[in-house]
């Protein structure tokens, strides 16, 4: 039997199978369900022609379109023990790791990068939520500190992207920790009187939130993104009241004052760089 399930059982269902090859040509909004070809999609930035929803863009495409064309120059976050707790629930953790790098291609949940929007030097820490769901870790901490002390060294504005569910889990205190230290790395900024602005996109909520997230000098948010701390269920079942539709999301927190304004990726680009000129009194 073992010779069975162990040899033949998984030839044949190679045998069996049917691989897929066909290239994804169309691609179904999450909101209003309108086909969407995957090119168009694309060059919209993920962003559906119809309804306006804002999907998932990985944190490689959004430097590329904020940034000007050649000037992004990567920045190399010092490396780490990634499991220094042995950690294992039904995976062991350096295996999720290992899984997660080789889904999605990415290093780690973010991306720190030089480069200009519209001539403005400036740092940008990108999160990537396809990257275990954009937790936050010792080596996302490393990250918002280097980009920081990067920032400091360049004389430039700092720009942060979080899209994470909070704290990894995996890291137990060692990633609650990083709350504190990526505070710090904010308050170098400030010290240095350069610029920090927050862009936050889907979903920005957890640990994130707690920390760095909502300590910049302007908060700017995409549109119907969830921005919060604790979930919805978990708020409801707190106050053992029913919330809002639009509770956390980017609309409600801008007409309640959390943040300052609420803007479509086609146009953060202009925007930013219009505030960046005003933070640093550029004139011209």
């Amino acid at each position: 039997m073992n010779w069975i399930t162990e040899k033949v059982l998984p030839k044949f269902k190679a045998f069996v199978s049917k691989k897929e090859t066909e290239e994804i040509l169309w691609i179904k909004c999450k909101s209003c369900s309108q086909m969407i070809f995957h090119k168009e999609y694309t060059k919209n930035l993920n962003v559906c022609m119809s309804c306006g929803f804002h999907g998932y863009i990985d944190a490689e495409s959004r430097l590329k379109y904020l940034y000007d064309e050649n000037t992004i120059e990567k920045i190399k976050i010092n490396p780490i023990d990634e499991d220094p707790l042995n950690f294992k629930d039904l995976k062991k953790y350096t295996d999720r790791i290992k899984q997660t790098k080789s889904k999605t291609s990415a290093n780690e949940a973010i991306i720190c990068a030089f480069g200009q929007i519209n001539k403005i030097p400036c740092m940008i820490a990108c999160f990537d939520f396809a990257f275990m769901g954009g937790s936050m870790g010792r080596y996302v901490g490393n990250a918002i500190l280097q980009a920081s002390e990067e920032a400091i060294s360049r004389k430039c504005p700092l720009i942060v992207i979080p899209s994470s569910g909070g704290a990894r889990m995996q890291e137990g205190i060692f990633s609650l920790m990083q709350l504190p230290r990526s505070i710090i790395g904010i308050n170098k900024i400030r010290d240095n009187s350069l610029p920090y602005i927050v862009l936050l996109s889907n979903p920005t909520t957890g640990g994130v939130t707690a920390s760095f997230a909502m300590l910049g000098d302007v908060h700017i948010a995409e549109p119907g993104a969830i921005i919060g701390f604790a979930g919805r269920r978990v708020i409801e079942k707190t106050v053992k009241e029913t919330l809002p539709e639009d509770f956390q999301k980017s609309e409600y927190l801008l007409s309640h004052g959390m943040i300052d304004i609420v803007i479509s990726r086609q146009n953060q680009k202009k925007k930013i760089s219009t505030i960046l000129k005003h933070l640093l009194n550029q004139t011209n």
